[in-house]
């Protein structure tokens, strides 16, 4: 099979590896559409530690069931499906809560690192658990079924926020998770929803996608803004969607007293924490990680139109391409959102 090999950082090269066999419990999916996520670019040069070469990356696909394992029921050759990024054991302490994100032994497709190694979907096929795998409506296409990781992931961060309904929400960070948590924020029930980023380009789409208000600008210029648009109270609930010292900070500045702050991005390892302001607010700091259980509520989502993803697909490229669509995500290219590649060696350019 064809598949797009990281040799070495900062080498992607198509290459023909044997197709798997599923063994028991898996399935052999082929591979219609994987998404090029932010984790694979800042693993192509090796900064997460997390992409050792040699691995085939990529962990937000689609496809069909091109062959079942033994042990598997409920599928069969032929179905169309996604996939939950998160190999989860199912028999830890964490899975029996149902917080399989947090499992003692969890494995993430299409990573590579000192506790494990799971090859990924930039491949004609990939092999995948049965007990992560999700049947496709017929209306979803693979290419959007290629965004549902993302959208789980959002619904995750709206969904340990534990919102009541009728919040103000502030969005900072308008890249693809961003877009994504506004969306999920609507969904849940929050009465305006503003999103805040230095990039025009990407606060118009936020504007199109639902966006009450959008602020560009960071530091005192943000809280500035928020404080204005509140009355200034500042922001019910705040999803920070980047990661670095400063949009946490933006973040803790721009909540309400008694509010809470989501952290779903995690660019930076470590943050400087303006531990003062939090105890003296009383202000809640939540963590996010990855999904727990939300692929099925972001599929209906997605197939009925109440989260939008098509406008946050830059271009479906066969995966040949995928080397320069790297390296053009790498360089950091103005315009780009969702690359999504297809191993079939279908393609549509914007």
């Amino acid at each position: 099979m064809k598949a797009l090999l990281l040799s070495q950082y900062k080498n992607l090269e198509v290459v023909d590896l044997p197709t798997p066999t599923p063994g028991p419990g898996e399935v052999l999916v082929q591979v219609a559409a994987c998404g090029i996520c932010g984790s694979d670019v800042h693993g192509y040069d090796g900064s997460t530690g997390r992409r050792i070469p040699p691995v085939v990356m990529g962990h937000e696909a689609a496809g069909a069931i091109a062959a079942v394992g033994p042990e598997v029921s409920g599928f069969a050759v032929g179905d169309r499906v996604t996939f939950d990024s998160t190999v989860y054991c199912g028999a830890c302490d964490y899975c029996a809560k149902g917080e399989v994100n947090l499992c003692n032994n969890r494995q993430v497709i299409g990573v590579s690192c000192a506790e494990f190694r799971r090859a990924g979907a930039f491949a004609e096929y990939v092999i995948i658990p049965a007990r992560i795998v999700y049947r496709l409506p017929e209306a979803l296409s693979f290419e959007e079924a290629a965004m549902l990781e993302a959208v789980s992931v959002a619904l995750h961060g709206v969904r340990v926020s534990e919102l009541e309904g009728g919040e103000t929400a502030l969005v900072i960070g308008a890249g693809m998770i961003g877009l994504l948590l506004l969306q999920a924020a609507r969904v849940a029930g929050c009465s305006r929803v503003f999103v805040a980023d230095i990039d025009a380009t990407r606060l118009k789409l936020a504007a199109d996608l639902g966006a009450d208000e959008t602020v560009q600008a960071s530091g005192a210029g943000l809280l500035h803004e928020v404080l204005r648009l509140t009355d200034g109270r500042g922001v019910d609930v705040v999803f920070e969607a980047v990661g670095r010292n400063e949009t946490v900070a933006g973040a803790i500045d721009c909540v309400r007293k008694g509010g809470k702050v989501a952290l779903v991005g995690n660019i930076a390892p470590e943050v400087s924490l303006p531990l003062q302001k939090v105890v003296s607010r009383q202000i809640r700091l939540q963590g996010s990680c990855a999904s727990s259980g939300e692929y099925p509520e972001a599929i209906a989502l997605i197939s009925s139109g109440k989260i939008r993803v098509g406008q946050l697909i830059t271009a479906v490229a066969p995966l040949g391409d995928g080397p320069s669509w790297f390296q053009r995500l790498y360089d950091r290219e103005p315009n780009l959102m969702k690359i999504v590649l297809d191993p079939r060696g279908n393609g549509i350019q914007p």
